[in-house]
């Protein structure tokens, strides 16, 4: 038996525990003193609990959060931004030998897709291996939101628009209001928050305008105009650290904080204007 005193024995491979404020400021948080004062004011919790100074933490096994949100401590972790082009499909390997998504970025460490943007959709996608923040960002409790830019056929009528926003009758059930704008003749901007299959594709169907070209814009508070096609870059610290603040439910969180939206100058649809 391990005496009162004793630390408890580790196995190989297991790392000592940390100070949780050292730990905090080397996942981007802050100083060593900054740290200390959130940890002093009670807003980080350890696995559910409020955590005092001079707690230790193993960042490879406990559940850190800073005011509700995930803090991504783990060594290793690795957190991708990949403007996915047309004909590549959302999956590790494909039996049709179709081109992957995790082709795209670096072998290892391996990592996976959070969600799926059909083969022919275009645009942001998230590859990691941080299981609980890709759950957070794919579980439909939390709202996530997408954005995209749908090049349509025709031209949308108000009252089209009103039932894309008001919610859309799909075989799945009615989909849940959305945010859409008529930027052009034939462009929409449409957010949503749920992530059913095919999603917008099946809404402007329903509403006789359908999809000539889709392109994902936006996930939660990450955007960016400057990365083409066909590449990836990895995500900052501080853009990791917004996306759990999003499905953690932080209002402020939703407004894009990174680079514009992904469409690169050599896309054949538009870059819209701030605000349509």
């Amino acid at each position: 038996m391990i005496g009162a005193d004793e630390p408890p024995e580790r196995g190989d491979g297991d790392e000592a525990p940390e100070r949780l404020q050292k730990v905090l400021a080397r996942s981007g948080v802050g100083s060593r003193r900054a740290c200390e004062e959130l940890i002093a004011a009670g807003r980080v919790k350890v696995n559910g609990e409020i955590a005092g100074l001079g707690r230790r933490v193993d960042p490879a096994r406990d559940e850190i959060e800073l005011d509700g949100a995930l803090i991504a401590v783990a060594q290793g972790l690795a957190h991708y931004l990949l403007n996915k082009p047309a004909g590549v499909v959302t999956t590790a390997s494909d039996p049709e030998r179709r081109p992957t998504v995790v082709e795209l970025v670096p072998p290892t460490p391996r990592v996976f897709p959070v969600g799926r943007l059909d083969v022919d959709t275009e645009g942001l996608l998230i590859l990691t291996n941080d299981g609980p923040l890709a759950h957070r960002l794919t579980h439909p409790s939390f709202g996530i939101e997408k954005e995209y830019l749908a090049e349509v056929s025709g031209s949308p009528r108000p009252a089209a628009l009103r039932s894309l926003r008001h919610g859309v009758a799909l075989d799945d059930g009615p989909t849940a209001p959305a945010r859409v704008s008529l930027l052009a003749p034939s462009l929409l901007r449409i957010t949503i928050h749920e992530g059913r299959n095919r999603q917008v594709r099946r809404m402007c169907e329903a509403v006789g305008h359908p999809v000539v070209r889709l392109v994902r814009t936006r996930i939660g508070p990450i955007t960016d105009r400057r990365l083409p096609p066909g590449q990836w870059r990895s995500l900052t610290p501080g853009e990791v650290r917004s996306l759990a603040e999003a499905a953690a439910g932080d209002a402020d969180a939703g407004a894009p904080r990174a680079r514009g939206s992904v469409l690169a100058r050599r896309s054949r649809v538009p870059d819209p204007p701030d605000t349509p």
